[in-house]
């Protein structure tokens, strides 16, 4: 479940929390919070177990994953399918207290989640798969906050799958040497020598969404603040992978918890703490 590294439920948090905050303009109600601050523990926890499970025969081969649990043997692959199995009945319950709406949302959430892990021996595109999953938390937290899923919502969620593709390519660059020897597909392989540049416009795009989300909900200058800070935040993660070297790349993709918090923190001074 990886809990002891929690950047990815920080990753998967964020836009959440973006979305929450202006679906309910500041004030979302407790219960739906609750919600889904706990439903992204479970279906991150559920994404790591079920992306374990898919590549047990790749991890003993990359460096950074062969003491993985199922690649070193601690863990038997039937074992690890329960407790996929067992967080997302939990993730369920959770949805269950909310509206129909987002109940339904809720199946092609589960869908994405365990569709993600097997994209990346077919396409090459499993970055973008990754970020529809993280994102799907955004329509969801519309519909159960508003009873709804507005235009502003799927502006969100677009600049969610924007953000974990640009963030998911920098971590890729990390194994890419090692995906390559293995057959394992990514963006970053896609992208090859234009990984940079690429990334680069992705991050612009993500920024510019972002912007028009701000000046669609007329948004005042908090946001905008939030939104420069972010802008710098992507700046320096281009400095960090300018020379594609691993440590400098995992730190870029890392520094993306202040990417995330620097949006929200905006979006308090914004709505007003």
């Amino acid at each position: 479940m990886r809990l002891d590294r929690p950047i990815g439920i920080l990753l998967l948090l964020w836009p959440t929390l973006w979305a929450l905050w202006i679906a309910a303009e500041g004030m979302p109600r407790i219960g739906v919070l609750l919600v889904f601050v706990l439903g992204v523990v479970l279906m991150r926890s559920a994404g790591c177990v079920i992306n374990d499970y898919a590549d047990r025969a790749i991890d003993p081969h990359v460096s950074r994953t062969r003491e993985r649990p199922i690649a070193s043997g601690r863990v038997e692959p039937n074992e690890a399918l329960k407790l996929f199995a067992a967080l997302c009945v939990a993730a369920f319950m959770l949805v269950l207290f909310m509206n129909s709406l987002t109940i339904m949302l809720s199946f092609v959430g589960v869908a994405l989640a365990a569709i993600y892990p097997f994209t990346k021996r077919h396409t090459y595109l499993p970055q973008v798969f990754l970020g529809a999953a993280f994102g799907w938390a955004v329509p969801m937290a519309f519909a159960a906050q508003l009873g709804e899923v507005p235009q502003a919502a799927w502006l969100i969620f677009i600049a969610t799958v924007l953000w974990a593709t640009a963030y998911d390519t920098i971590y890729a660059m990390v194994d890419r040497d090692d995906d390559i020897k293995i057959g394992v597909k990514s963006t970053a392989i896609l992208f090859g020598e234009l990984d940079r540049v690429i990334i680069g416009v992705i991050q612009a795009l993500l920024l510019l969404t972002l912007l028009v989300v701000g000046v669609q909900l007329k948004l005042g200058g908090f946001f905008y603040l939030g939104l420069l800070v972010a802008t710098g935040l992507a700046v320096q993660q281009q400095r960090l992978i300018k020379n594609r070297d691993r440590d400098l790349c995992f730190k870029a993709f890392l520094d993306n918890n202040w990417f995330g918090m620097a949006i929200f923190v905006g979006l308090l001074l914004e709505y007003g703490i």
